[in-house]
């Protein structure tokens, strides 16, 4: 394949190129979240909530913050959850210790998912040095997860590599995204909601039993959404609730550009196809619960 250069015709990648990519780069990143592996060698240090997991797991490479850096960053959790299990989780597992940790759950998830001969592959490598070229353009202002994570090494296995990469790449997106909605006027509960109601978020059992919120905030937050005429009566987006959200992800979209436009049109190509490959053997494999998105 032949690589590109920052000279290359950026224009030419559709608009939308980077999000298809980012959609299974997250996957494989998100899998990590719900995997048995890593709850395991988090047991092993002392943490065994599974929202202590969480937020151990994810907030490490920011250091032992308190909860203030954790809820800010992670935008919609609710502070108390947050507060109960940080900093306190960092008296039990130093953040490096985490660390080490979670990439060890990751390779055992990784090879349970995909099998060994795919993390082995050819094309885990070629998957590895792509994501690892499209990090390349990524930018460290206003950006704290992924600036944290980008202070991490690389690991050297190719399989640990595009999981990295791919971390990368979703905390880039994912601190810009915040800033999206912060400026779309809509809080973490708010955002929550509205990205359930295109059928695409996670659903509401999933955001109640994990984010901290209960179901009279949830409530709440429609009303609120319902009074700036973004939900109908049903719960349903309006007009004016699509429209919003179709301006938050292609925002989102403008922001996260730079990496993709590295990358190039090929290249974008080639590691979305290489992505959706091994994404749709981890699905077939159980990566995560069949209920997890939807708005039931």
């Amino acid at each position: 394949m032949t690589s590109t250069t920052p000279s290359s015709p950026a224009l030419a990648l559709h608009p939308r190129a980077g999000r298809r990519c980012h959609t299974v780069l997250n996957a494989t990143h998100s899998s990590h979240y719900f995997s048995p592996d890593v709850t395991r060698e988090l047991a092993g240090l002392g943490i065994t909530h599974s929202a202590a997991v969480n937020f151990a797991v994810r907030a490490a490479a920011l250091g032992a913050v308190g909860a203030g850096t954790v809820a800010a960053t992670f935008y919609n959790y609710k502070y108390e959850l947050v507060a109960a299990h940080v900093p306190r989780i960092w008296d039990t597992a130093s953040p490096a210790d985490v660390l080490a940790a979670r990439l060890r759950g990751v390779d055992a998830t990784l090879r349970r998912l995909l099998g060994d001969d795919a993390v082995a592959s050819p094309e885990m490598a070629e998957a590895a040095r792509l994501a690892l070229r499209a990090t390349e353009a990524c930018s460290r202002a206003a950006r704290p997860l992924y600036s944290a994570h980008a202070d991490l090494p690389v690991p050297e296995e190719p399989h640990l590599a595009y999981w990295h990469a791919a971390t990368l790449l979703r905390e880039h997106r994912g601190d810009g995204h915040l800033t999206v909605l912060l400026g779309a006027g809509l809080d973490g509960l708010e955002a929550m909601v509205t990205h359930t109601a295109t059928g695409k978020g996670t659903a509401p059992k999933w955001v109640l039993a994990t984010r901290g919120w209960n179901r009279q905030e949830w409530d709440a937050a429609v009303e609120r959404l319902r009074g700036r005429g973004l939900l109908d009566g049903e719960g349903e987006l309006t007009e004016a609730g699509v429209a919003l959200r179709r301006e938050v992800e292609a925002e989102t979209d403008r922001l996260d550009r730079a990496p993709y436009e590295h990358l190039g049109v090929a290249g974008v190509e080639r590691l979305t196809e290489l992505g959706t490959a091994f994404i749709g053997t981890a699905l077939e494999a159980g990566a995560f619960p069949a209920d997890l998105v939807g708005k039931g």
